[in-house]
């Protein structure tokens, strides 16, 4: 039965992608820096949180690559990592910044990767 739970797990990061989507996600931080930068760390943890909030559900575990500059149009890619080690890609781009304030958008993608063998 591996190719049902596969499914069960899929259609779950789908179900968080669909509702990300959907809903129109977003967070903001505030930095306290002359030239506003978000580390990695506290990207993927808003990201977590916002992630968890619009669809009701536990935090699921998000990483993060590389810090968010503040800067309007920059985009990363963060990754969201099911218990069973399937993934899915979430973009993240900054829509506007006020002072020490970034604020993004958070974006799932449609289908999930099924996790390595």
């Amino acid at each position: 039965m591996p190719i049902a739970r596969l499914t069960a797990v899929t259609w779950s990061l789908s179900a968080v992608a669909v509702g990300a989507l959907l809903v129109g996600c977003s967070g903001s931080v505030s930095v306290g820096d002359s030239e506003p930068k978000l580390s990695s760390d506290k990207l993927a943890t808003t990201v977590s949180e916002k992630l968890a909030a619009t669809m009701n559900q536990p935090k699921p575990a998000i990483t993060c690559p590389e810090d968010l500059a503040g800067k309007v149009g920059t985009t990363t890619r963060c990754t969201l990592t099911a218990k069973d080690g399937s993934t899915l890609g979430v973009s993240v781009k900054v829509t506007s910044v006020e002072g020490e304030q970034i604020n993004f958008d958070i974006k799932a993608d449609d289908t999930a990767s099924p996790a390595p063998n």
